[in-house]
């Protein structure tokens, strides 16, 4: 997380995690609200309205929707995993860029990691926690 300075242009960068998913994203100021995850744009990487919505999130909090453009590698993971992800490195991105949004974004959630992850399978179960079905005889 931090700013960098190029020949053209100011970035800020934040890294978001969720489940296995790790997202690197790039915010520049004064874009045209153009979002591209791994070379593609948005409507082509994610197929969902939902994932599209999630990811719009922090920008819709601070009423900037088109005022940045944001450039994400993401990887790992499944693609609610990887919105996610996308949601707290564009939030953290945008705390650089802008510290003042921070109690808008803390209110709204998008400062903290979601812990929740897949629990482990344990031996003698089909899954996690399903059973095989319990015959008396």
């Amino acid at each position: 997380m931090s700013a960098v300075k190029s020949k053209k242009k100011i970035q800020y960068f934040g890294t978001g995690r969720r489940k296995k998913a790790i997202a690197r994203v790039r915010i520049i100021p004064n874009g045209s609200g153009e979002i591209t995850i791994n070379k593609r744009t948005i409507d082509e990487y994610f197929g969902y309205d939902t994932l599209k919505y999630i990811v719009r999130q922090p920008l819709n909090a601070i009423g900037q929707l088109s005022k940045y453009d944001i450039i994400v590698n993401v990887n790992g993971g499944g693609f609610t995993g990887q919105a996610g992800a996308i949601r707290l490195g564009v939030a953290r991105a945008l705390l650089i860029a802008d510290p003042e949004l921070r109690p808008t974004l803390k209110k709204e959630g998008f400062l903290t990691r979601d812990p929740r992850s897949k629990e482990r399978k344990k031996y003698g179960l089909k899954k996690a926690r399903k059973a095989p079905q319990f015959s008396k005889r």
